[in-house]
């Protein structure tokens, strides 16, 4: 990648997370941070990826506190282990779990920002569809929700070079993954909706978040976060309400396709709903993982 493209790449992200940030700063000003209102969700199940620390902690925790039996999914035993006995304690109950895989260092040969971001739930959902389809109900529909990022905004998706191998910049592959979630999550719904299965696909933005996301940034933007952080950043708590709006809120019941942000609908990247490339990315998709031995979607019912 030259350096002027990868220069581009680093601004474009920084000028993207500059502007939720002073977003989200307006709205702790004029007194709008509020968490979503709803309704008690005895006897539903939540598999929370990420569940560990940060704004997966915080979905887990105001997930179980809506009487949900939730699932946590992580990469470090202890952690998970920990995290459950939290929501234990502070619910007064053990309907918690744990789904732990060990972290892989791209034996595979994925970029890891694909890898990690995209690849690895692109997998976990078709694996997790059969029991979605067949948990789901009239009223009652299972619900996927996919963590996205406002840099999709300034992402592209290169079917040539997805991993980076002939030019790299490390903005560009983040901003390049998260856009790539955003097609997967409205391929998915077109699946969905194609098949009439009780299930709906949703894109959930937490916005900008004092996580650990930020140990591998410039010193410009880790300087901001560690003096400025608690004013401009949004907590995890805070992060995590959208996304708990996306698998709880009543009024996404039987709605997909939606991009969300502040607990409201936003409008995604024109990009993101380029039809063609949503399918050869899902092909592409199959491929990598080897998931394609089901049907032409990669789902054996």
């Amino acid at each position: 990648m030259s350096t002027l493209r990868a220069l581009r790449a680093v601004l474009c992200v920084y000028a993207v997370g500059i502007a939720v940030a002073l977003a989200q700063l307006l709205r702790r000003l004029r007194g709008d941070f509020r968490p979503p209102v709803l309704p008690p969700q005895p006897g539903r199940v939540a598999i929370v990826t990420g569940a560990t620390a940060g704004i997966g902690r915080s979905t887990a925790r105001q997930l179980a506190r809506l009487g949900m039996c939730v699932v946590v999914a992580g990469n470090d035993e202890h952690c998970g282990q920990e995290v459950v006995s939290s929501i234990r304690a502070e619910m007064g109950s053990d309907r918690a779990g744990v789904m732990l895989e060990p972290r892989a260092e791209t034996e595979d040969g994925f970029e890891r920002h694909l890898g990690v971001n995209f690849l690895g739930h692109f997998l976990l959902t078709l694996l997790l569809l059969p029991a979605l389809r067949a948990s789901g109900a009239e009223g009652r529909g299972s619900r996927v929700v996919t963590v996205g990022s406002a840099t999709h905004y300034v992402g592209t998706v290169d079917m040539a070079d997805l991993h980076g191998r002939h030019a790299y910049s490390p903005y560009a592959a983040y901003a390049q993954s998260k856009l790539a979630l955003a097609l997967f999550a409205l391929q998915l719904q077109r699946i969905l909706d194609a098949r009439g299965d009780p299930v709906t696909s949703n894109m959930a933005d937490p916005g900008v978040v004092d996580t650990e996301l930020y140990r591998h940034a410039g010193w410009v933007l880790r300087t901001v976060k560690r003096f400025l952080g608690w004013l401009v950043f949004k907590s995890p708590e805070e992060g995590a309400w959208t996304l708990v709006y996306a698998a709880a809120a009543p009024e996404l019941e039987g709605v997909g396709g939606r991009y969300l942000r502040d607990e409201a609908e936003a409008e995604p990247l024109g990009t993101a709903r380029d039809q063609e490339l949503q399918r050869r990315l899902w092909a592409e998709g199959l491929r990598l993982t080897g998931a394609g031995g089901g049907d032409s979607d990669g789902v054996a019912w």
